[in-house]
């Protein structure tokens, strides 16, 4: 699969050089493509910083709804990353952490938090990715090539 994580996390002791010779891009790329950062010696531990420009990752548009069979816990794919990513910034997160590539628990109720803003209730809640959902998500696509 060829799927370049567009955003990195920030770890103690990072600093906004050593995370751009990381990924292979410029600081002044860094820090045009993350107008937040006011000042390129203060970042801080779990800051989101984009590494991949805009749509340099994806080529735009919304990642195509999987399947309801897609989210299980063998499965292990940058979609489910990407999907929590924005699960995040929808501000329906239960994760400890940040959101990985393997489906779990986490992921589930996340999404069901994100059914919940949207008005679903009992079994359309259940934190199981539906057609109708996943399009209001909009994931962004990721074109994987196998």
């Amino acid at each position: 699969m060829n799927g370049t994580p567009e955003f990195y996390v920030v770890r103690e002791g990072d600093t906004l050089s050593e995370i751009a010779a990381r990924h292979h891009v410029s600081l002044a790329q860094i820090l045009e493509w993350n107008p937040q950062i006011k000042n390129k010696n203060v970042i801080h531990p779990k800051d989101r910083i984009r590494v991949v420009a805009p749509s340099a990752g994806h080529g735009g548009g919304d990642e195509p709804f999987p399947g309801k069979d897609f989210f299980r816990p063998s499965v292990s794919s940058p979609i489910i990353q990407a999907m929590g990513w924005r699960l995040i910034e929808e501000g329906c997160s239960a994760y400890p952490d940040e959101p990985d590539f393997r489906w779990n628990e986490a992921d589930r109720q996340s999404y069901a938090k994100f059914q919940r803003k949207l008005g679903f209730s009992g079994s359309d809640a259940d934190g199981i990715p539906g057609r109708v959902s996943w399009e209001r998500l909009h994931v962004p696509a990721l074109h994987m090539s196998e």
